[in-house]
């Protein structure tokens, strides 16, 4: 028989990981000003327009930026605790599901048991 099993994949933090996630949060935080400015721009277009005095639709643009700046935030605080990090911390990276195989007379504590794979430089370097 077989069981779904959610397993929890970690990245050992090395000086090439470090670099690739400031990337990746530094590019998201940029996505994120770029949106915000988009949306500032567009609700002053709307509203110069003057076709949608809705105070839904301004409400729904606030709700948006606010959604953005938040975002934004959430990126800068990833990459303070980040610099902060040792090198060979082990970082969570997602959770993905996987197939377990269960025979009679296998323990049950070792089967259901909590599984980890461990990540360093884009290899599995260990599977716990």
């Amino acid at each position: 028989m077989q069981l779904i099993q959610t397993v929890i994949v970690k990245q050992i933090l090395t000086e090439e990981s470090k670099q690739k996630l400031l990337e990746k949060y530094f590019a998201g935080k940029l996505q994120m000003q770029k949106e915000y400015e988009q949306l500032q721009f567009e609700l002053k277009k709307l509203e110069k327009a003057k076709k949608y005095q809705s105070s839904a639709l301004k409400t729904h643009f606030e709700k948006e930026l606010k959604k953005r700046h938040d975002k934004e935030k959430l990126y800068e605080f990833q990459i303070e605790q980040l610099h902060m990090l040792p090198l060979g911390s082990e970082l969570k990276e997602k959770e993905v599901q996987a197939l377990v195989e269960v025979n009679v007379g296998d323990k049950w504590d070792e089967v259901t048991g909590q599984r980890t794979i461990i990540i360093k430089n884009g290899m599995i370097d260990e599977i716990r």
